[in-house]
C-alpha cells in the first residue's frame, strides 16, 4: 500500500471532507467554503510568532483551551502560537502528557463513550481509514501519559471555520496546515500541557 504523505493537494481535497465526528463537531455537518485556499478563520487565530513569558521550556507545547491558542515555546522568550478549537467543557483533557505517536493521514475509531453521548457515531464504530475524508485530518499528535495512550490527539481539522470555538468531542483541532507545520517541529516526546 502507497504511503499517504501530506501533500497541499491532500489538504485541499480534505477541505471537500465532512467532518463525521472524532474529536468532531457538535454543530453538525456543515461544508463552509470547500473550495477556498484560504481557510474561513479569524485572523486572530492565524499562526504566528509571538512573545512567550510562561515558564516552560522550549520544546514544550503549551494548550490554552480558554484563549484557544495553542503555544510552541521557543528559546528567547518567543513560541509560535496556533489557533485551535478545543472540546466542549468538560470533555479537553487537562494538566500535562507527552506526545507518544504521530501519523500522517490518521485513521480514526469513535470510542464508547463517544458513541454514548452521539449514538450516530456508532455507523463508523469500525472505524474510518485516513485520508481527506477522515475527522482527524493531515496529521495527528497521539497524547500520552505514563506510557498510555490518553485517547486525546492534537490533529487537523476538516472544517477549519471552527477554529476558535469548544465544539469537539475533546480533542485539540488546528488548521490542516498548522498540523503538518506542527508535526514537523514536535518529535514524539515533546511534553504537552493543557491548561
Amino acid at each position: 500500500m502507497e504511503k499517504k504523505h501530506v501533500a497541499r493537494r491532500g489538504l485541499l481535497l480534505g477541505s471537500l471532507a465532512l467532518m463525521v465526528s472524532g474529536c468532531a463537531s457538535t454543530t453538525g455537518w456543515q461544508v463552509g467554503s470547500m473550495f477556498s485556499s484560504t481557510p474561513r478563520i479569524s485572523s486572530r487565530y492565524r499562526r504566528r510568532r509571538v512573545p512567550y513569558d510562561g515558564s516552560e521550556p522550549p520544546g514544550t507545547i503549551v494548550v490554552n483551551t480558554y484563549e484557544r491558542y495553542l503555544y510552541l515555546v521557543e528559546g528567547g522568550g518567543e513560541a509560535l502560537r496556533y489557533g485551535v478549537a478545543v472540546g466542549e467543557e468538560g470533555l479537553t483533557l487537562k494538566g500535562r502528557a507527552t506526545i507518544g505517536r504521530k501519523a500522517e493521514w490518521p485513521s480514526w475509531m469513535p470510542t464508547a463513550s463517544m458513541i454514548r453521548r452521539k449514538p450516530h457515531l456508532a455507523q463508523y464504530a469500525g472505524g474510518v481509514s485516513g485520508g481527506p475524508h477522515n475527522p482527524l485530518g493531515a496529521a495527528a499528535l497521539y497524547l500520552y501519559r505514563g506510557g498510555q495512550d490518553t485517547l486525546f490527539r492534537l490533529h487537523g481539522t476538516n472544517e477549519p471555520w471552527l477554529i476558535g470555538q469548544a465544539v469537539s468531542n475533546g480533542c485539540i483541532r488546528l488548521t490542516n496546515e498548522d498540523i503538518v507545520d506542527l508535526y514537523s517541529r514536535a518529535p514524539v516526546g515533546t511534553p504537552v500541557l493543557v491548561i
